[in-house]
């Protein structure tokens, strides 16, 4: 055995533990099937502009901890998330605040905002929400649910709000100030130069090799190593036999365009039923750029299929279930890490996957 670690994934999840890990004195193997590092959070130039290729991902974290961690890594822009909601034409500012308060009902104030939600929440009479439609209209009401929730959701996640877990809406910000930063985070950015550097640099040192399906080669890898950490799907690993895990992935759209200003913003949300995509990216705002091109990537949602990226758990019951076996069989593999996103079956923010990571090498390394 070459290496002390083999690490399946090249992504945060992946090369935290693998700088943390070589910091320890520790020989690490990092594998990813892709042609690059970075997962999901990887960036490609294109006409200047650092493109997020597997969609937006803008850093935001409350913890002091994680932020100096990555930023030992990468200097970190001022950019702050403030969304744009287009339904058939109309601008609304998200997350919900009193500009959209404004913009909806004609309000002014807070007090006649809240009187409005108030207001709308009575006459739907609704109690204890059972559902995303219930709960979504208990915290903003019936106009705003149908304009800038419905649409946008049933796209998102390909079922009817009616069944969808009410859990799902309860993390969207509503707030009765003119404050539109969409994440009520301490430290907020995106990194000068693109996540791939960021990446790059965490994995500097390591030996990387890319283009390497784990699963097409998994003995002969198993053999190079210690113990393996693993970051793919969990399912996957075990060849679906206990049936597969539900995902939603994304189809992107890419387009060059010859001018240096499209939308405006970073990011607009399609909240209508009938616009087939669920937003607009135009990365050049994510790094306040200045080139006289822009790229923007429209956004579909869809079912995850073998093949496709699986980019967000479906973690209703059913999928919780079947993934609480397939954590039991987790758990009885001898040498072997399950981590991330798609080896935890766990929507996490990028602060909380390189906490989880950290969190692990604080237990593996000592």
């Amino acid at each position: 055995m070459k290496f002390d670690y083999l690490v399946v994934g090249a992504g945060l999840f992946g090369a935290v533990f693998a700088h943390e890990a070589k910091k320890c004195g520790k020989s690490v193997l990092v594998i990813d099937k892709r042609p690059n590092v970075g997962g999901n959070v990887y960036t490609e130039c294109v006409e200047g502009i650092n493109v997020h290729k597997y969609g937006a991902h803008i850093f935001h974290t409350n913890d002091k901890r994680i932020w100096e961690f990555v930023n030992a890594f990468a200097v970190f822009n001022r950019y702050t998330n403030s969304p744009v909601a287009n339904y058939c034409g109309e601008l609304y500012s998200l997350p919900f605040n009193m500009y959209t308060f404004n913009k909806m009902w004609g309000v002014v104030t807070p007090e006649e905002a809240e009187a409005k939600i108030s207001e709308q929440r009575e006459a739907a009479g609704i109690k204890e929400p059972k559902n995303l439609e219930e709960q979504a209209i208990s915290l903003v009401g019936r106009d705003i649910y149908e304009k800038l929730i419905k649409g946008y959701t049933e796209k998102q996640w390909g079922r009817d709000c009616k069944d969808l877990p009410a859990f799902i809406i309860k993390r969207l910000p509503v707030r009765l100030t003119f404050d539109n930063n969409y994440f009520n985070a301490l430290y907020q950015g995106i990194p000068v130069g693109g996540y791939t550097k960021m990446v790059e640099k965490m994995l500097s040192g390591i030996e990387v090799r890319l283009n390497c399906d784990y699963l097409e080669n998994k003995h002969g890898l198993d053999a190079l190593a210690e113990k393996t950490v693993y970051t793919g799907p969990v399912d996957a690993y075990f060849g679906y036999k206990l049936g597969t895990l539900e995902y939603r992935s994304v189809r992107f759209e890419n387009e060059v365009l010859d001018k240096p200003n499209f939308q405006g913003n970073a990011v607009v949300n399609y909240t209508d039923r009938e616009t087939p995509f669920t937003r607009i990216i135009e990365h050049k705002w994510f790094e306040f750029g200045t080139q006289p091109k822009t790229v923007i990537s429209r956004e579909y949602s869809s079912e995850w299929k073998p093949g496709d990226e699986p980019y967000y758990p479906v973690n209703d019951d059913k999928n919780g279930q079947l993934y609480a076996q397939y954590k039991s069989l987790a758990q009885k593999e001898k040498n072997v890490i399950f981590g991330g996103r798609l080896g935890e079956y766990k929507y996490y923010d990028m602060d909380a996957v390189i906490a989880s990571a950290l969190d692990l090498c604080g237990k593996e390394l000592g």
